[in-house]
């Protein structure tokens, strides 16, 4: 069998936790296994990395922060490499040159086109464990590029898929995927098992188990992935297309407080507005979430939409630069003390009733909603940030997702 293994920073943040992740791959690899180990920086040192180049340059173009932050990866590599040669089993480190994991030109948030594999099948032909720095790839003008947070899910998903391995499993330091944040909600449970549909929404939603696109990949080329701890052997849970098991109505709840709430007041109402405006956020890669557009009044519309914070100010500097030219708009306000609550579940298709018991569960702890999206699997409001915490238990409670 040929196994990927992901670990995250918190799995590799100090030496006893190299050793720890490198013996449990080791116990892998034992069993006659192929083994190929993905891994992230260690602990903060991303963290790190970005504070110092805030502090030599806080305008530092993309690429030289890219080249700078794939260097946390290619050391979390190299130590367990060496962690694993000291325990006399025989491993390499590659980087993304070395693989090569070639993607697209966006530092940044860069996407995967395509992984050449005949270094890694090499190295496992010659009994080797093959250790791979995620998060990062190279792009047509032999640059690094970064995959954005999270990317390294994204690496493990995308080389499960081309080495066609058995099984992809992702480390973390809780047990699995909940039912809400254990931190925050107190009587959460975990999830044996969980659709793609419902982990990607959650993911998407702020979860922080996975990256979003690393699900998208696993459903697209049928990758099944086992989320788990690294610090214990307990069962974790398994992300797949069916979920044999009496579904429940919501699966999960999920914040996001990485959020923004842009208004642009006064736009003209006129075809063609709504396009422009998102489409001069799409030219420079800003992706948008709950957009409301109020009713038309006095020859002038207003456009409310959430994007990330921390994309926040560039956006409503690309709009600000087309007030007077192709969006005449009044005014763009911005609000950043905002969250977004959401719950998903498949059971919801075919359930009448769940937004209206949501919203109750917010009203009964006198939580103000300011926007609302759905879909066919989730309710997402947004709402002050300050009542994130017990918007989630509210929720969480109103459902009878707790043990």
């Amino acid at each position: 069998m040929l196994i990927v293994k992901k670990f995250g920073g918190t799995s590799v943040a100090d030496k006893e936790r190299i050793f720890n992740v490198a013996r449990r791959c080791i116990d892998e690899y034992s069993k006659g296994n192929d083994v190929v180990v993905v891994l992230s920086a260690m602990g903060k040192q991303t963290d790190v990395l970005l504070a110092q180049a805030k502090d030599i340059n806080p305008n530092a173009s993309k690429r030289e922060l890219d080249m700078l932050l794939t260097t946390g990866e290619q050391t979390s590599v190299a130590l367990m490499a060496m962690a694993m040669n000291s325990l006399g089993i025989p491993a390499i480190s590659l980087n993304a040159f070395q693989v090569a994991m070639h993607t697209t030109a966006a530092y940044g948030n860069a996407r995967l086109k395509r992984i050449d594999t005949d270094r890694i099948k090499n190295e496992l032909a010659n009994r080797k464990i093959v250790i791979v720095t995620g998060f990062q790839g190279i792009n047509q003008f032999d640059d690094y590029t970064t995959l954005g947070r999270g990317g390294s899910d994204t690496t493990a998903v995308a080389l499960a898929a081309a080495l066609h391995a058995d099984a992809c499993e992702i480390y973390t330091d809780v047990d699995g995927v909940f039912t809400a944040d254990p931190r925050v909600v107190k009587n959460a449970r975990k999830l044996d098992a969980i659709t793609y549909d419902e982990m990607l929404e959650l993911a998407s939603l702020g979860a922080g188990v996975l990256h979003n696109r690393s699900v998208e990949m696993a459903k697209k080329y049928g990758v099944q992935l086992v989320v788990r701890s690294s610090l214990n052997t307990t069962e974790g849970t398994v992300v797949k297309e069916v979920v044999n098991m009496e579904k429940m109505l919501v699966s999960g709840v999920a914040c996001d407080k990485n959020t923004a709430r842009i208004a642009v007041i006064g736009l003209e109402d006129q075809p063609g507005v709504a396009f422009k405006l998102f489409n001069h956020l799409a030219n420079h890669n800003i992706n948008v979430d709950i957009i409301l557009q109020s009713v038309g009044r006095d020859g002038t519309k207003d456009i409310s939409f959430t994007v990330a914070e921390d994309a926040a100010d560039e956006a409503v500097e690309i709009i600000n630069r087309h007030r007077e030219g192709s969006l005449k708009c009044h005014e763009v306000d911005v609000e950043k003390n905002v969250a977004k609550v959401s719950v998903v579940g498949a059971g919801m298709m075919t359930n009448a009733g769940v937004a209206a018991k949501m919203f109750e569960a917010l009203y009964d702890c006198g939580v103000n909603i300011k926007q609302i999206s759905t879909s066919e699997i989730r309710v997402t409001v947004l709402i002050d940030e300050k009542y994130v915490d017990v918007s989630m238990n509210a929720v969480h409670d109103a459902f009878s997702l707790g043990k």
